[in-house]
């Protein structure tokens, strides 16, 4: 099959996942064409796939895979030349006003336009097929898996300067989504009965002054790493994993906490319940009072962190690996090349 890969701006979950296709559609001796902005083809490693620029570039193309909305409209606009459509719904709308309205009208389209949507968790599915879509199935999107942690914990922490103090860590862009003015409302909570735990949190994004400037005025626990390499290593050192988001699918950071074996705290939003099963301690988007006790229990129950490390490695164990996750898409293009031929 001569396969095309449609993507929006992307520079996290979405590209990664897609650069985990590539090599493997052309290992299956597939030919891939993939079609992004620069910006996207520059962060993200395409191997020998042909790259093009705009969606007319996929024309002639056996089927077309477009992830996330953005993706799809621009397929949805050709449609004559791009089908069979496949798009894939990694994440909800979550804008508020005038923004959200015109990507919730989006969605509708997509949903209408595609010959199959595919829902990175089950209420995406709900969702695509509530707005019309065709035919909507769950297809979980695996994540890499982690590299060994190289580095012992305690020269982790030693190298963060925190000792033997429990380390809570978070792992995700500085972005509205993921509700870092909760999070800090969390290391508040906690540190006002257990002052010398720690909260460090991975990534970058247009929040980190604003996040800064309260951690500062506030004199709180938080600590704001930037972009790291050694997500591995740190997770490897941490006590707990915690994730404030207001929505995610089959959040990447949580698959890798549980892979690691980290105990995890986070709200109950999106595919986050049925990804983490009874592994996790979880509360409702927002409610910094509940998410501070998760932390706390962990912190403070051996016996129940032990039992959460436990579950969640049994679990991630039984996911499905990159290589089973691009298996059962080839499947899925096979069969409905064989259907609209």
């Amino acid at each position: 099959m001569r396969i095309g890969l449609l993507l929006a701006e992307a520079r996290g979950g979405i590209g990664q996942h897609v650069a985990s296709l590539v090599p493997r559609y052309i290992a299956a001796g597939h030919e891939v064409v993939v079609c992004a902005p620069p910006g996207t083809v520059e962060h993200f490693n395409f191997g020998d796939a042909t790259v093009v620029g705009q969606a007319p570039g996929l024309r002639g193309c056996d089927v077309i895979h477009a992830h996330g909305y953005r993706a799809g409209m621009a397929a949805v606009r050709d449609r004559s030349h791009l089908r069979p459509l496949v798009v894939t719904w990694h994440n909800a709308v979550i804008a508020p006003g005038p923004r959200g309205l015109v990507m919730r009208l989006g969605q509708r389209l997509v949903a209408r336009g595609a010959d199959l949507t595919l829902g990175a968790s089950s209420d995406l599915v709900e969702l695509a097929r509530s707005l019309g879509a065709r035919d909507a199935r769950l297809a979980p999107v695996a994540a890499p898996a982690m590299p060994e942690v190289r580095t012992p914990a305690a020269d982790v922490r030693e190298a963060l300067g925190i000792g033997e103090a429990p380390l809570v860590l978070t792992v995700g862009r500085l972005a509205p989504q993921k509700d870092y003015p909760t999070l800090l409302s969390v290391a508040a909570d906690v540190a006002a009965t257990q002052p010398d735990v720690v909260f460090a949190v991975v990534g970058d994004g247009p929040l980190r002054d604003n996040l800064q400037a309260r951690i500062d005025a506030e004199n709180l626990p938080v600590r704001l790493l930037g972009h790291r390499n050694d997500v591995a290593d740190l997770l490897g050192a941490a006590d707990v994993f915690l994730l404030t988001s207001h929505w995610e699918a089959r959040a990447l950071v949580l698959q890798e906490a549980l892979q690691v074996g980290v105990p995890v705290v986070a709200t109950a939003v999106g595919g986050v319940p049925e990804l983490v099963g009874e592994s996790a301690v979880l509360a409702f988007p927002g409610d910094s009072a509940g998410l501070a006790s998760g932390v706390r229990t962990v912190l403070s129950e051996p016996e129940t962190a032990a039992a959460m490390r436990t579950e969640g490695l049994e679990l991630a164990a039984g996911w499905p690996d990159e290589d089973e996750v691009a298996k059962n898409l080839l499947d899925i293009y096979a069969g409905l090349v064989a259907t609209t031929a």
